[in-house]
């Protein structure tokens, strides 16, 4: 009988409508058979493309704190490059030889302004060398040793420096007062012609320190009915609380003939060469008169 429906199938295909009929009737059985292995199956892939989030998730955050610091260090880089350009670009207005040098200590004495910076003997620094940041002024050179140096800040109570007005070139001494914030012109007539928002500039007298270079700014000027002498405070142009990079002057040294008279190495003062001082101020002194 069963050979008889095989040959009755394969030879007419009348059968295909019962067959039809009864595959139906089975497919919800099919379904229901299926349903645990294709609820595990999904269930599965939920569960792995959930891990699969979580790991991104991380992977995400993890590259967000990548690029949040390159982008800090991007910043810091950037501002320090542009210091870097503006010592550059000061170094072009000066006609003497230059180093950079960068700050790597602050002396810890409330008494005294002075830093330390990371250039010594070994790169040729001798005391009393002039040294500016991008903006002005910034102090000199003090102490040396061989591979660091020792500087006082313009604002020190032992530092001053001869100095000019830019606008009409009268002469005075710019002393340090102890505050970060101001320098005072010692010794000012009641009759200069001083007035706030002067300019006030590096004299060059004296040797020391480079002619032309901003000082500061005429903070206020104060004219007292019994004294003989104007105050006038100053508002130094150096960041001397905020560079970390300054430019170390190397001036001419005059050329002195030795001959019999002169062998014992002392120098003639009348060549131009000024007297050292340890501080500064005798030196400025001098060469202000």
């Amino acid at each position: 009988m069963s050979a008889l429906l095989i040959t009755l199938e394969s030879s007419t295909r009348l059968l295909d409508p019962l067959r039809s009929f009864i595959g139906s009737l089975v497919s919800p059985i099919y379904v229901v058979a299926e349903s645990p292995y294709l609820l595990t199956n999904a269930v599965g892939d939920v569960l792995a493309t959930r891990e699969q989030l979580q790991q991104k998730n991380r992977d995400l955050e993890r590259r967000v704190l990548e690029l949040s610091q390159i982008s800090q260090q991007y910043v810091a880089l950037k501002a320090e490059n542009d210091r870097l350009r503006e010592l550059l670009g000061s170094q072009g207005r000066l006609p003497y030889e230059v180093l950079i040098a960068e700050l790597v200590g602050v002396i810890p004495d409330p008494t005294t302004f002075q830093i330390i910076i990371d250039k010594g003997a070994d790169a040729g620094l001798s005391v009393g060398q002039a040294v500016l940041d991008a903006e002005g002024l910034f102090g000199q050179v003090v102490e040396v040793n061989r591979f660091t140096s020792r500087v006082l800040l313009l604002t020190d109570r032992d530092h001053a420096v001869p100095v000019r007005i830019n606008r009409n070139g009268v002469r005075s001494i710019a002393g340090g007062t102890g505050d970060m914030g101001s320098l005072v012109l010692e010794n000012v007539a009641i009759s200069a012609d001083i007035v706030e928002g002067d300019r006030v500039e590096t004299s060059g007298l004296g040797g020391r320190f480079p002619p032309g270079y901003p000082v500061g700014i005429v903070a206020s000027v104060v004219v007292e009915p019994t004294s003989a002498f104007a105050e006038v405070l100053v508002r130094p142009s150096a960041l001397l609380d905020r560079s970390r990079h300054v430019l170390v002057i190397f001036t001419p040294q005059p050329q002195i003939e030795s001959n019999d008279a002169n062998t014992d190495g002392v120098v003639d003062l009348d060549q131009g060469e000024a007297a050292p001082a340890t501080n500064g101020v005798e030196n400025a002194q001098a060469g202000a008169t």
